[in-house]
């Protein structure tokens, strides 16, 4: 098994922060991963991306390229990665700020950034929902480990509304998975 993920959107929505999670909670499981990332000029505003390739073997080459799964924070984010996604992965896009044309791979829209805000009153979470999201569609990664890596890597003050947004992520995707329309 080795599953590419990239998560991308525009620096300052914590998706290297996401991809540090990830990596964290396959690695406490016995997985082998690699993380890396990238961003604009600008840490606030510009592009980033951060991919995570979690396999049972070892991982050979340090970059993703062939992606089982894309999350797309940003229209400018899926303008530039879409063509990176297998035609039989995932797009998970925010419908909140992302449209997109029909493609062959499996599409899930969901209104992150606003549920975050009509939820927890914020969108600093997003990022959060979107990998609790991610987590629980793969079945890559445990809720319990991915609450362990955000205990160990968010500040004490935000560990309460993180866990909350992960809990989020969790009964979204499996409301997706029993076929319920998710809105805000």
């Amino acid at each position: 098994m080795k599953y590419q993920i990239r998560l991308s959107g525009s620096g300052g929505q914590g998706l290297i922060l996401g991809s540090i999670l990830l990596s964290e909670a396959a690695s406490k499981e016995g997985k082998n991963v690699l993380q890396s990332q990238a961003y604009g000029p600008a840490s606030r505003g510009g592009s980033s991306r951060a991919d995570v390739i979690i396999a049972d073997e070892e991982i050979y080459y340090p970059s993703a390229e062939s992606l089982e799964l894309l999350l797309c924070l940003t229209q400018e984010a899926a303008d530039k990665y879409i063509t990176l996604l297998k035609s039989d992965g995932i797009l998970i896009f925010d419908s909140s700020n992302v449209k997109i044309n029909p493609i062959k791979a499996e599409t899930i829209a969901i209104p992150f950034t606003q549920i975050a805000i009509d939820k927890l009153k914020t969108s600093l979470v997003t990022n959060i929902i979107a990998i609790a999201f991610i987590a629980t569609l793969t079945e890559l990664i445990s809720l319990k480990e991915l609450k362990k890596a955000i205990k160990n890597n968010i500040k004490e003050k935000f560990i309460d509304l993180d866990i909350k947004a992960a809990e989020l992520g969790v009964k979204l995707a499996k409301d997706y998975k029993n076929g319920k329309v998710i809105k805000t």
